[in-house]
């Protein structure tokens, strides 16, 4: 099990404070402080992330603890409530006790670390529970190590940190279709599964979610779910007959008509402690109504007031400058309609805005009928549900294809994308990394990422680079890169062993061994039969009330343990 009593404690005694906050207004004074007590350097205070943003279950209990009487004297009016409070916390505390130690070594490996330095040779990793403790060269002295060290040799092996996706989707595709009944807890469970068997750590689901997810972010947060580790951007707000044109149903999306309505909804949203606000500005080439720059501009101005960041789906180059000039912190897809300009390279920079390629996107309208030999890959045939293989496979696909009319802007967009993507990271922007996966039967969560990788080398980014985008930069677009996204002492131990290091080819990534997250390692599905078996392994989870009456039940990772065995 990922998390410990001790954590869940911490989380349990930062949201009474939070709370307490809300409850006599003085929130905003105390961010600080908050983020401080929890080990969060800048940003937002998340209670339900306080698992992520600590080193171990006794440093969360001693930040909490040593921050208590400052925290407190903003919450209670009196020294004798302080008292009262704080007694009991401190007992609290007292009842964490650390985890006996276990480390594992891995030794010989091929380090890329997820900064963009060059690869290190020959080095030992060694992972003391949840979290990498050291970085060394390997030596034949095994008294080096840490006396009971197990070791593994990853000779020929490349290290990496575990892929971060901050623009994904859940539970929206049934088979070969969008289905807005889909949205359960065992698709969402199965989902996540799916991005981590592929290599994907950490996901942001952009939106089109049910309130449910809170819960299994909760229940991750306590270390009782496995999967991908999500975080959310809630319903999003959309357009009243406008985008997003995908199905969904009505507790899945809000669809403001004014100013007053997307603030109430922002309100409401940050109430469930989103990590994200997401917002459609595109009327899909003048087919639909698109957001007015007032709605979105309410949209984000409310949102950080709440302290809460807020992502755009964007298509054209107009809107993305007005986007930007508004504030917004991440721009969710490539600008495509035009090359982008120097007024807009400069603003990004100047606010330190996001740009997320999903070059993956258009990519995918076509891909499979250009190239039929992909049908037959091993990776791609294990993320692919049956019904959607077998219409990829059909003797009219290739057809229905060739013979649409929209595909021939789809690659013009690609390419459009991939001139943007080369021109904004080499100008300095900050690129982060995220597919749309998960929002049409052709986004393969998992897969997706792989591709693009892929696309975005070919667009002109070495696979350092790409790899950069797709960790450490995320891990910063998310909030998390003090705890996750590259693999230095202290971080958790979240990464990837590959058979090949993708500096040579970013295919290598697709080669992967072993993954390991939060510690726990285990291997990549190998069949679609074990695939199928894991995945509905997820039905078995008991559905949780989302009004908060019925907890999951707790489940572990089948076949997985704090370490793995010898390759």
């Amino acid at each position: 099990m990922r998390g410990s009593s001790g954590v869940f404690t911490s989380v349990c005694i930062m949201r009474f404070l939070s709370s307490s906050l809300r409850c006599i207004g003085v929130k905003g004074q105390l961010h600080a402080v908050m983020r401080e007590a929890c080990g969060q350097p800048s940003g937002t205070f998340q209670e339900d992330c306080v698992l992520r943003t600590t080193q171990s279950p006794v440093a969360a209990s001693k930040r909490i603890m040593s921050n208590s009487s400052r925290i407190l004297r903003y919450v209670l009016p009196s020294a004798s409530a302080l008292l009262l409070l704080l007694a009991p916390a401190r007992s609290l505390a007292q009842m964490v006790t650390a985890p006996l130690p276990q480390f594992t070594a891995i030794e010989h490996v091929r380090l890329i670390d997820g900064t963009g330095r060059p690869p290190q040779s020959n080095v030992t990793v060694v992972v003391e529970g949840q979290h990498i403790q050291a970085i060394r060269a390997s030596t034949p002295d095994a008294r080096s190590l840490p006396p009971g060290t197990r070791a593994i040799d990853a000779s020929g092996q490349t290290m990496i940190p575990g892929l971060i996706n901050a623009h994904g989707h859940l539970a929206l595709v049934n088979g070969a279709a969008n289905d807005a009944s889909y949205y359960t807890e065992p698709h969402v469970l199965a989902e996540l599964r799916q991005y981590e068997h592929y290599g994907v750590l950490d996901m942001l689901s952009l939106g089109l979610n049910r309130d449910l997810i809170y819960l299994i972010r909760a229940q991750q947060t306590a270390g009782n779910l496995d999967g991908a580790t999500v975080f959310v951007a809630d319903r999003g707000i959309g357009v009243p007959g406008g985008a997003p044109p995908i199905p969904h149903a009505d507790d899945q999306l809000y669809a403001p008509k004014n100013a007053d309505e997307a603030r109430r909804d922002v309100d409401e949203a940050a109430s469930r402690h989103t990590n994200f606000i997401k917002v459609w500005v595109d009327d899909l080439h003048g087919k639909l109504p698109k957001m007015q720059p007032e709605i979105y501009a309410a949209v984000i101005d409310e949102a950080h007031k709440q302290h809460v960041p807020v992502a755009a789906h964007v298509y054209a180059l107009a809107d993305a400058k007005l986007l930007v000039a508004a504030g917004v912190d991440v721009l969710g897809h490539s600008v495509r309609d035009q090359r982008v300009d120097p007024e807009l390279i400069q603003a990004m920079k100047k606010h330190g805005t996001f740009y997320i390629p999903t070059l993956e996107l258009d990519a995918t309208f076509f891909l499979f009928a250009d190239h039929p030999e992909l049908l037959n890959d091993p990776f791609l045939i294990r993320a692919t549900p049956a019904a959607e293989l077998a219409k990829l496979r059909s003797p009219g696909y290739k057809a229905s294809v060739d013979s649409d009319p929209t595909i021939a802007q789809h690659r013009k967009d690609l390419e459009m994308a991939k001139t943007n993507l080369r021109l904004m990271y080499r100008a300095g922007v900050r690129v982060g990394f995220g597919t749309d996966s998960g929002a049409t039967p052709l986004r393969l969560p998992g897969y997706a990422e792989h591709l693009e990788l892929q696309l975005m080398v070919e667009a002109g980014l070495t696979p350092l680079e790409a790899l950069h985008c797709a960790t450490q930069n995320n891990a910063k677009l998310l909030g998390i890169d003090m705890q996750t996204g590259t693999v230095a002492p202290g971080l958790r131990a979240n990464f990837l062993l590959l058979d090949g290091s993708p500096a040579a080819d970013i295919a290598n990534t697709r080669r992967i061994v072993s993954i390991w997250h939060n510690g726990h390692a285990g291997s990549p599905w190998t069949t679609v039969a074990q695939q199928d078996a894991y995945k509905a392994s997820a039905a078995n989870t008991h559905a949780p009330d989302v009004a908060g009456a019925t907890a999951m039940q707790t489940k572990r990772r089948p076949g997985t343990s704090a370490a793995a065995p010898k390759p």
